[in-house]
């Protein structure tokens, strides 16, 4: 892959995120998008979009955004929250006209410990090996989506598509 603006997302009320910049140099952290006592079930998402759009502001132009597609949740209040921060992030990249696509979890693992269905802790062990240091496992994540992308993911681009805006497509 050529050098890009690339981040990777572990979407959740705690979100990992990872980067890499056009010098190719990594950065990553945690992002908290919990709900306060007294909000409404909305903030988290407007906060979300915000951060979104300040780390736009940060990084100059984002080549692609991948984050982590997770298709069953323990909860159906964690499913809804995904689904949310899903919906957001996507509208924003849409918005913005930046590429976006997610990566199967079972795929991620796989790529970094070898095991589609490995624990946290060996997604941990297998980021850190690699000279990281995660605070957390939503760190780890990103970093190993953000990993697997450098290496093995699938290059993004948009194409315009008729009139009615843009369609990401894969190459």
């Amino acid at each position: 892959m050529s050098r890009s603006i690339i981040i990777a997302l572990d979407l959740g009320t705690t979100t990992g995120w990872a980067t890499c910049d056009l010098s190719g140099n990594i950065t990553s952290g945690t992002a908290s998008f919990k709900t306060g006592r007294f909000e409404g079930g909305g903030m988290p998402f407007l906060r979300f979009k915000r951060w979104l759009t300040d780390l736009k502001a940060n990084l100059g132009v984002i080549d692609a955004i991948y984050f982590e597609e997770v298709r069953a949740h323990k909860g159906v209040d964690a499913a809804h929250k995904y689904g949310g921060f899903v919906a957001h992030l996507t509208s924003w990249c849409e918005h913005h006209g930046i590429p976006y696509s997610g990566i199967p979890v079972g795929t991620i693992k796989k790529h970094i410990t070898g095991k589609g269905n490995a624990p946290k802790e060996s997604v941990i062990i297998a980021v850190k090996n690699k000279g990281f240091a995660p605070i957390d496992d939503n760190e780890a994540d990103s970093l190993a989506l953000l990993d697997f992308v450098l290496n093995k993911g699938p290059v993004l681009r948009m194409r315009a598509f008729g009139t009615l805006g843009l369609k990401i497509v894969s190459i």
